[in-house]
C-alpha cells in the first residue's frame, strides 16, 4: 500500500475574487511574483520526480517516486492557481470586467 506524504501547503496570496477595480503595480507586481515563485517550485517538483526514476527497482524508491509524483501534481496545481489569479487580474486591468 502507498501512502501519500503529507504535502507542505504554501500560503499563496490569489486576490482572484473582489479584486479591486483599481489595482496599483505593486498588486500586479505581487501577483507576478507569486506565479513566478510557484513556477519554480513547480520546475523543483518535476527535476525532484525525474531523479527518482532510477534502475533501483525496490519497493522504497518505487514508493518515493510516486510521492514525488503526488508533489508535483500539488506544486503544478499551485502554479496553475497563480497563473490564472495573475492573468484574470490583468484582463480585468487591460479589457474591464
Amino acid at each position: 500500500m502507498v501512502w501519500r506524504a503529507s504535502v507542505r501547503e504554501e500560503s499563496v496570496h490569489l486576490p482572484q475574487k473582489g479584486l479591486r477595480p483599481n489595482m496599483d503595480n505593486q498588486d500586479f507586481d505581487q501577483l507576478h511574483t507569486t506565479y513566478k515563485q510557484a513556477s519554480d517550485r513547480w520546475v523543483e517538483a518535476i527535476r525532484a520526480e525525474e531523479a527518482l526514476a532510477t534502475p533501483d527497482h525496490s519497493m522504497k524508491k518505487m514508493e518515493q517516486w510516486d510521492d514525488a509524483g503526488f508533489n508535483l501534481q500539488d506544486a503544478e496545481s499551485a502554479a496553475t492557481k497563480a497563473r490564472d489569479a495573475y492573468k484574470n487580474a490583468l484582463r480585468k486591468k487591460n479589457y474591464g470586467s
